[in-house]
């Protein structure tokens, strides 16, 4: 990345300003703008998070806001209420609240004698959501968004939940927002206040996890915030990025074909990341790209950019199976539209052990499955927050607990953009059942790449608002649509197709063993093939990634992260283990050393259902020569057939005084999951 040190408009910097909201309450602001922008007001840009702008988040703020600030914006990194330095308490993601004080925060901001009326918003994950959830709002002020790594669904498609499945990232993000909600505000901003406000978080922030596995279908709860309730009250201009080891790029794909104003895309290989950080690389001038979006909406300059394709995506190559891979092979390809005209659908019928046309299909046959609960320990993370170490490992070590369907070796290339679906003839053993489904690239030596892949609670097959149990031995027409995916087949390589009972703990299993059965004749895989469009080599060029001059951290010790399977064969126990250790570094500005470690455990023995177990702890400290505190919290999710059941305590610390401890223990019964 090429660090800039000077602009065409030279910066300021405002280290707190707080902006009062009707109700009493303030929120913390970091402000960059143009030293003349009070004589030459500017655009305002928006980022409005709950990570600490002071401290967590401070080294990437200060990269990219100062950049754009440097062409003639005011960017603004605001801290929801209850977190960072900002007063009040956060009770949960994307409350009704959260998203009025938004629609304030636009209104201050556009009133503000430095600002010449418009204001944007950009944000990767809670900050793309929410620039959603307040464009629907329709502020006056808000003339253009930029939401990276979001979701229009939060039941459908989000951390908690996918195809009516639990995910595993729902009890690790509700641990990481159990472990944010503990941090103090820092004493040298909020002053002598600083400890009755951290009490106040404490007691009141409360254990999100439980309330969330209280909505385990799709209702109100989750239809709030979910902005594809009504598409067309976003009437901005909406900018959709994503990447393809990210967890939130089907989104993208659906905010174009459901908007109605303009909107562009773009998903490159990246993980949960902004695209100038990307990676896996190739990372890309993103920056550069939000100024032309910037540009065009806030300050009426044509820059081109509503000429170009509405989607442009990198078409991944065919590459060796890894858990990090610093750079994806591919090429950048582009669609004008979305959905687009140009994809035609293959089909492959299942056979025995083989993906073909249905006239090489003989008859149908009755295949069933009923996977070891080991099968999903090499599936990696939903969504890959940093990249290393936790994408899919070979798909060999998953295959043998599934059914599996191959093509024959490939005559030419086969290149797919958009989600790949599989219409299955179903029956299962229980009243309570999921499919896992697989894609993934064999190559010549029989190494096998996941692709993309999907899930399927099969009480939800009609329906993830109103699920109704199997009837056992009863057959059913489901139909699974994988993620959205832009991957070339080359000639020689085999397509796999791999179905599983289970996928732990990516997914939380059914509350018993089931056994599926698979008509095959009758069940398909279609794939949404695009062929060679001679316009994709004429794309214009990504500049090289550019960001501002960040702040400089003193490292006192490194980062460490890990991803360990253990297979304790003697007493038939496995585990997953997951580290996450930040390391320990100081602001040198701030005078402020900052430690975070996490360490995720899921657990299983045998086959037995009731044995398995999440657990995730997190440890935060902030220290300065005269001040210290400390956080430790450790949330534990078990369940029976009939219920979840949540373990979690919260403990904290000045300097070695605890002073505060909480524990839950929660019972949540299960519904139909």
């Amino acid at each position: 990345m090429q660090i800039i040190d000077a602009f065409p408009r030279p910066v300021r910097e405002i280290l707190n300003q707080w902006i009062p909201l009707s109700d009493g309450i303030r929120l913390a602001a970091r402000i960059w703008l143009p030293e003349d922008a009070a004589q030459d007001p500017v655009p305002a840009i928006l980022e409005y998070i709950p990570y600490r702008k002071n401290d967590l988040t401070a080294a990437r703020d200060v990269q990219h806001h100062k950049y754009m600030a440097g062409f003639g914006y005011a960017c603004v990194r605001v801290d929801l209420r209850g977190s960072g330095e900002s007063e009040g308490i956060l009770r949960d993601e994307y409350l009704q609240q959260e998203i009025d004080d938004g629609v304030e925060v636009i209104g201050w901001l556009a009133a503000q004698p430095w600002c010449s009326g418009p204001v944007a918003m950009m944000g990767i994950s809670w900050g793309g959501f929410n620039a959603l959830q307040i464009a629907a709002m329709q502020p006056a002020a808000l003339r253009a968004v930029i939401t990276v790594c979001s979701t229009d669904d939060r039941y459908a498609d989000d951390v908690h939940h996918m195809g009516g499945c639990l995910l595993g990232d729902n009890l690790s993000w509700a641990s990481t927002m159990f472990s944010h909600n503990s941090c103090p505000p820092d004493p040298e901003i909020v002053g002598g206040a600083w400890k009755k406000m951290w009490m106040e978080r404490l007691k009141k922030s409360g254990l999100w996890l439980a309330q969330w596995l209280e909505h385990q279908r799709r209702d109100a709860f989750w239809k709030h915030g979910s902005v594809c309730e009504n598409y067309s009250a976003i009437q901005c201009p909406v900018m959709a990025v994503s990447g393809w080891a990210d967890g939130y790029s089907n989104a993208v794909f659906r905010l174009l074909a459901n908007l109605e104003g303009p909107r562009k895309g773009l998903i490159g290989p990246w993980s949960h990341l902004y695209p100038h950080m990307g990676h896996p690389g190739p990372a890309i001038g993103f920056l550069q790209e939000a100024l032309r979006w910037w540009d065009t909406w806030l300050k009426g300059v044509d820059t081109g950019i509503m000429e170009e394709p509405m989607l442009r995506v990198w078409m991944q190559d065919s590459v060796a199976p890894t858990t990090n891979y610093d750079h994806r092979p591919g090429r950048w390809v582009a669609e004008n539209h979305w959905p687009t005209p140009d994809t035609v659908q293959h089909v492959f019928h299942l056979g025995f052990a083989w993906l073909g046309p249905l006239e090489k299909i003989q008859e149908t046959l009755p295949l069933s499955v009923q996977s070891p609960l080991s099968v999903g320990l090499f599936a990696g993370k939903w969504c890959s927050y940093s990249a290393p170490p936790d994408l899919p490992h070979d798909q060999r070590d998953e295959d043998g607990g599934a059914l599996i369907f191959d093509s024959d070796r490939l005559e030419q290339d086969m290149e797919i953009l958009g989600p790949p679906v599989v219409e299955l003839d179903i029956a299962a053993s229980r009243p309570v059942a999921m499919i896992a489904v697989r894609l993934s690239d064999i190559l010549p030596d029989d190494k096998a790449t996941r692709v993309t892949y999907g899930l399927l609670n099969l009480t939800h097959r009609d329906s993830h608002e109103h699920p109704q149990p199997l009837e056992p031995g009863k057959r059913y027409q489901v139909t699974v649509q994988l993620n959205h995916i832009a991957q070339k087949f080359p000639a020689g390589n085999r397509i796999r197709l791999a179905l599983s009972t289970v996928y732990w703990p990516l997914a939380w299993p059914p509350p018993d063993p089931a056994r599926l059965t698979i008509y095959t004749k009758t069940s398909r895989l279609v794939l949404p093939v695009r062929p060679p469009n001679p316009r994709d080599s004429k794309l214009r060029a990504f500049a090289p990634p550019e960001a501002a001059v960040g702040i400089h951290k003193t490292l006192i010790q490194p980062t460490r992260q890990s991803w360990t399977v253990i297979r304790d064969l003697a007493r038939d126990e496995s585990r997953l283990e997951v580290v996450n250790d930040e390391g320990v570094y100081r602001i040198d500005a701030l005078d402020l050393e900052i430690a975070a470690r996490m360490e995720e455990n899921y657990f299983f023995s045998d086959d037995d259902y009731t044995s398995l177990k999440g657990e995730t702890r997190w440890v935060r400290r902030f220290k300065r020569k005269d001040w210290e505190v400390r956080t430790n919290t450790r949330t534990l999710l078990t369940s029976s057939p009939t219920h979840f059941q949540i373990r979690a305590e919260l403990d904290a610390y000045e300097g070695e005084s605890r002073v505060f401890s909480q524990s839950w223990d929660e019972r949540i019964p299960r519904d139909l999951v």
